[in-house]
Formats: C-alpha cells, structure tokens, sequence
C-alpha cells in the first residue's frame, strides 16, 4: 500500500564535509552483543565490518569517533527504561564497555546516556558544538531503539544526518526496515556503508535510500 502521507516529502541527498561532521556509534557495548550480556542482540558480529570500516575512515579523514554508552546507576528508586526494559547497563561495569571489537582508543570521544537517545540531558549537543560539527554519521544497535531515537533527537537539534543501514541492527526485519523508512523520509539520508565512506572520503553526494516494506527482510540481525 502505498504511503500517501510520506509520499509528501523532499528527495533528499547528502554531501557530507568532513570538517564539520562526526561518527557517532550507538550502544556497541557488551551488554548488548556478548555472551554474558543481559540483553544481548544476536548476531552482532554481522555489523563488525560495516562498522569497522566506518571507524577506520573517520580516523583516516580526521572525522571524531563518538562511543555511546547506555549506562545506569545503582540503587535508582526509578530508572525511567527499566519501567520497560531489564534492568542492564550498570555503570562502571564489564556491561558497559565497548566492545573490543571496534577497537576504542583513548583519543576517541564518549557520551554516556541515560536514556535511549545519546542526545537527551547528556553533553552530546555541546561537545559536536565544541567540535564545530553539523552533520552525524549515526550507526550502531538498536536500529528501532536507541538508534531512532539518537537520529529524531540530532534532527530536531539542526543536525544533517546519515545513516548507514548496513551498520545499524533492529530487534527483527520488520522493525529494521520500518524504521530506516521513517529516517528515510522524515529526518535523514540513508544509504549503505560504502556510499557512506566514499562520501566522507570524497564528498561524492550520498543519495537518499528510501526503504519500502519488503526490500530487506534479512538486514537486522538474526
């Protein structure tokens, strides 16, 4: 069925200027991809060379690599995520760490988040400022999560953003694709990895993909 409503919108592209923009990466850390972790999304290590490979061009084009790190304190009479969620992430633990994977250097920058977006009551808008930044590359887990919520919150504050598919992952397919749709054709420019290096590394123009329902079913992880 077609969707009338955001039938309504810019065709969008993006031509990103590495100068003004950061890689912000969502949530890797091992309470969500390792064993051991309390809520852990299968099939993690499917996002490694996607993301990997975003990394390693920001750091070859002196882009800043932001690590979001969903954290909780101890002994809260009310975390406002555990009314819907496990309790998980609690700070200064094994849980919140960055996923060696990804390889974190001490150079790169962090944001500890509270709630699901790395943008509400965290220092995240200020410190892009401080870097004299206006566009987010945001890729990480969970597409429909933390990952929707970081990109609606970088949109409202004035920031371009992109999103790499292919290094995002969502609870399910359907999920995953549902909610590229609405970044798509509500708050930013979506494309696959490699279009997004190549724009980083070239300023190539980065077109907009808009997903439909049944374009990728396997694309979150199993």
């Amino acid at each position: 069925m077609q969707d009338v409503f955001s039938a309504h919108r810019q065709e969008g592209s993006t031509v990103l200027d590495s100068k003004k923009t950061a890689l912000i990466v969502v949530d890797m850390i091992n309470e969500f991809c390792k064993p051991g972790g309390k809520m852990v999304l299968p099939g993690y290590e499917k996002l490694m060379p996607q993301q990997k490979a975003l990394i390693a061009a920001a750091r070859a084009n002196d882009v800043p690599v932001i690590f979001v790190i969903d954290s909780h304190r101890k002994n809260m009479r009310q975390d406002r995520e555990f009314l819907k969620r496990t309790p998980h992430g609690v700070e200064n633990t094994w849980a919140t760490e960055i996923i060696e994977d990804l390889e974190p250097r001490e150079d790169d920058l962090y944001v500890i988040k509270h709630r699901y977006s790395a943008f509400f009551q965290t220092d995240m808008d200020l410190l892009l400022k401080d870097m004299q930044i206006s566009q987010v590359v945001v890729c990480g887990v969970v597409t429909n999560i933390c990952v929707r919520s970081t990109v609606h919150d970088a949109f409202f504050q004035g920031y371009d953003v992109v999103v790499p598919h292919d290094a995002c992952a969502a609870t399910g397919p359907r999920e995953h694709v549902s909610t590229l749709y609405d970044i798509a054709t509500h708050f930013g420019t979506v494309a696959e990895t490699d279009t997004v290096i190549e724009g980083l590394s070239s300023g190539k123009t980065i077109l907009n993909q808009v997903f439909e329902e049944d374009m990728a079913p396997g694309m979150a992880a199993q």
